[in-house]
């Protein structure tokens, strides 16, 4: 009888660890566990290091590091993952020490967003990270870059398993990857500029990643983008078009979701994408209410949103996920925390129809009369697509039109408004 052997590739055993100062506010490395959950690893074990100073070779010092080593050897890891920024140095000191791979926080997130590129785009986003944040490590023997869409990390992918380690080269595909991006930048800018001559508000649904962004907008647009309750699932922006009960429509947007210390060639690489939100005309910011950390979640997207100068725009928030709240004190707790805020559920519907309401009180605004010239014709029909209108009355020298228009428009038109008295 034939011996059976297991075919299916096991996931790679990692071993987290945290670096932290003492002085410093107490971080768990419970969201890099999650990250590596995502990416499909299997957490062997995880520890949080003290240390008063950072020494430049292994973050800590060289006992503390030996004791690591041991206990990562003991516990069969395939690499060790730190839960912040590793120098290319460090990165080499451990492997050297280790024999086993290792990687930083940026880099686990950088796979995240590799395993996750669907889209052209996405794709020469992540390519552009990838080597940005590869090109100073090199010599980082354990490297393994796809510039090509491929499997889970660790297993082997469709694209290219190693970067070429000429520096030459990777200048080179950089500066290439660059010149791409920007013809897809340069098209976006065109689709967007049509956009506001078609004076279309956009909202777009902004938050911390894996708050639930993609379960909102499938909501509220009976759309179909891809949900998973883990982090990143969401790296491409999709758009729909939704009626308002008042009249005209609305662009909703979902946007990738934003996290702590987001690697800054993730930033760059993904600016055209990020800056959907912010061109908006209003923001969601969809918040997980069930979250513990729910009030850092909610710091980040406001400090992202201020790199990106879109903190002026106006805002909703929305604690979504209700429903995993045990208790009515809860939420009552996390709403008195956020003012004005408003308590949904994207996965039983609760909530949507007032923030249906809100959205729409947001961009319609308040009734106003314009005054068009007889021969501007394409002014009345201009408010039919980006307003409400009430009523028109036609003169021979001028068209008289009362409509419920958003604060852009009104203030597009403001030549042509008449002044109550």
């Amino acid at each position: 009888m034939k011996e059976l052997h297991e075919t299916q590739e096991q996931p790679k055993r990692v071993f987290l660890v945290g670096i932290r100062d003492k002085r410093a506010q107490e971080e768990t490395l419970q969201e890099l566990a999650g990250l590596a959950d995502t990416l499909g690893l299997d957490v062997a074990a995880q520890e949080t290091v003290y240390s008063r100073e950072r020494h430049p070779k292994f973050g800590m010092g060289t006992g503390k590091a030996a004791e690591l080593a041991k206990k990562a050897a003991d516990l069969k890891a395939e690499c060790l993952i730190f839960d912040g920024e590793l120098s290319p140095g460090q990165q080499r000191n451990w492997e050297t020490l280790t024999g086993i791979s290792a990687m930083d926080r940026q880099e686990l997130i950088i796979h995240i967003f590799a395993s996750r590129a669907k889209t052209k785009e996405a794709e020469l986003q992540v390519g552009l990270a990838e080597l940005t944040y590869a090109l100073p490590r090199l010599r980082h023997k354990y490297l393994n870059l796809s510039r090509q869409r491929g499997g889970r990390y660790g297993a082997k992918g469709s694209g290219e398993t190693k970067l070429e380690t000429d520096r030459r080269l990777v200048e080179k595909r950089i500066l290439s990857l660059e010149a791409e991006l920007a013809e897809v930048r340069k098209n976006r800018e065109v689709q967007r500029k049509k956009r506001e001559r078609q004076g279309i508000p956009v909202c777009a649904l902004v938050g911390y990643t894996n708050a639930g962004k993609s379960s909102l907008f499938n909501a509220l647009a009976d759309a179909d983008s891809f949900v998973e309750d883990k982090r990143f699932a969401t790296l491409d922006t999709a758009t729909r078009q939704l009626e308002l009960e008042k009249g005209g429509h609305l662009l909703l947007i979902d946007t990738v979701g934003f996290i702590r210390r987001l690697p800054h060639a993730l930033v760059d690489a993904f600016r055209s994408t990020l800056e959907e939100a912010a061109q908006a005309d209003l923001l969601i910011h969809v918040l997980d209410a069930s979250d513990s950390e729910a009030d850092r979640c909610f710091e980040t997207t406001l400090s992202v949103l201020q790199e990106l100068n879109a903190e002026h725009i106006p805002m909703i928030t929305v604690l979504n996920k209700t429903d995993r709240l045990a208790a009515p004190e809860e939420l009552s707790a996390i709403k008195n925390r956020y003012s004005g805020s408003i308590p949904i559920s994207a996965k039983t519907g609760q909530g949507l129809e007032e923030l249906v309401r809100r959205i729409e009180e947001a961009l319609t605004g308040e009734l106003t009369r314009f005054r068009f010239p007889a021969d501007r014709q394409d002014l009345p029909s201009f408010l039919y697509r980006s307003g409400k209108v009430v009523s028109e009355r036609y003169e021979d020298a001028f068209i008289e039109v009362e409509a419920r228009t958003p604060i852009e428009i009104r203030e597009r038109l403001r030549e042509y408004v008449i002044k109550e008295e």
